[in-house]
Parts: C-alpha cells; structure tokens; sequence
C-alpha cells in the first residue's frame, strides 16, 4: 500500500507546515497552551534578569551595611588627611587606627621628655627644652615629670574627637575636651599633656618658672609654653577650651 505523500512548504520561523494543523487551524501546541506557543527561551531569559537585578540589590544592600559598620568604628577616624609626615598617612597606611607615628601614645602609657617618639621629637623646640628644664627641677623633688600626650597628627586628632563625640554624646560637649585638627595645639606641636597627676600636679605649681602654664581648668594635664610667665606668672586659666578664642579659628 502506497504511503500518502505529505508535502512541506517553505516555512517562516514560527509557522507549522498543514498536516500539523487540526480542522480548526490550530497547532497541537497552541491547543495545549490556550492559544498562544510557550516560548521557554524568553521565560528563562526573564527569569534570569530577575535574578540579576535581586542579587545586585542585595550586594548594593550587604556593602551599606559593612560600610556604616566601618565607620561607626572607634578606630576609624572622621578625617584621614593623606600626605607626608605630619599629614596623617601613618593612620591611613595602618587602616584607621593611630600610630606611634601620629603621636599615638596608648592610655596608661607615657613618655620620657627626651624620647625620641614623635609625640615628643615633634613639639616645638622651645617647649621641649622648657620641658627638659622642668624635668631636672622636679626629679630633685622626686617627681618624675613624663609625656601623656604630645605632638599629634591631624588624622590621629580627628580620631580623638570622634571618639570624643562618641563617649560625651554630642560634638558641644566634645568640644569641651577635644580640639578639632585644624584648631589643635597638640597638632601643631605647641602643647603637651603631663603625666602622671603628681607630676601634673607639680607643674601647675612651679611650672611658671620655666614659662610653662596649665591653659584649661577642666584639663590638670594640659600646658603650653608662656615665656611672658617667667616674669608675670601663668595668666588666667579658661574653664575649659571652648572659651579659648583660638579653638574657633
């Protein structure tokens, strides 16, 4: 028995050749899917975009999270100045946290006034004498007269005051402890702070003879250079650094 023939014509893409097609004029496959030919590929591709634009949502979500929780580190200074000695770049270089390169000197630490540390080799020369001078004077009263805190860095002291407005709870009550950088006088290496209290202690009472004055009320520790002192005496003390005219230059 003879096989009928079947003869195809040439096709466009999408169309199916008539002995596909039921009395109706559709295709089995449009029958099964109400109509209209699925198309997989396009679903796929779809799906695929979707996929995309959620897992590019949620990297860009994932990098705010990690990024607010870097800066909302103690270590991670407010402004990291970059540039060459003095500038900052020790605490960039160390990832936010202070060196001993910035002045870094940990709580409970302290130096010798000949150190050869940054915190000290880096104040003004004249205050590191007066320094030395105040040294001897008072190790022959058995106090031995040491650096807390000496020159430092802008980025190390933009450090301090941020953790400064972390712990006192605003920048107004910071202000009261912590100069910026830019107001500083530790940054420019014309103010020291003592240690320990009964070496502070003894400063404020005969540092004057050495041109050396407690600035602030509040801050025991805290002395610059006064040469006028010598001869006058230590002027007036500010209740705390927010009443000193040069904080808010």
């Amino acid at each position: 028995m003879d096989t009928p023939t079947r003869t195809t014509t040439s096709l466009r893409p999408g169309t199916a050749p008539e002995w596909i097609l039921d009395p109706s004029g559709s295709t089995d496959r449009e029958q099964r899917s109400g109509g209209r030919a699925p198309r997989p590929r396009r679903r796929l591709f779809r799906l695929l975009v979707l996929l995309l634009v959620l897992a590019t949502i949620g990297a860009g979500t994932a990098a705010a999270v990690v990024t607010a929780a870097i800066a909302s580190r103690p270590d991670y200074p407010d402004t990291v100045v970059a540039g060459g000695t003095g500038a900052g770049s020790a605490v960039a270089r160390g990832g936010g946290r202070p060196t001993a390169e910035d002045g870094y000197i940990a709580d409970g630490d302290s130096l010798a006034v000949s150190d050869a540390a940054p915190a000290v080799a880096r104040l003004d020369p004249a205050l590191r004498e007066a320094l030395q001078q105040a040294h001897a004077a008072a190790a022959e009263d058995g106090i031995d007269l040491r650096v807390g805190g000496g020159w430092r860095s802008k980025a190390y002291q933009a450090w301090l005051l941020r953790d400064a407005v972390r712990t006192y709870g605003s920048t107004a009550e910071a202000a009261r402890w912590v100069g910026t950088p830019e107001t500083s006088l530790h940054v420019k290496g014309q103010a020291v702070d003592i240690s320990p209290y009964d070496a502070a202690d003894w400063l404020n009472r005969h540092g004057a003879q050495f041109g050396l004055c407690r600035t602030y009320d509040n801050e025991a520790w805290h002395f610059e250079l006064s040469p006028s002192a010598v001869d006058a005496g230590c002027p007036p003390m500010f209740r705390d650094p927010t009443e000193d005219p040069r904080m808010r230059s």
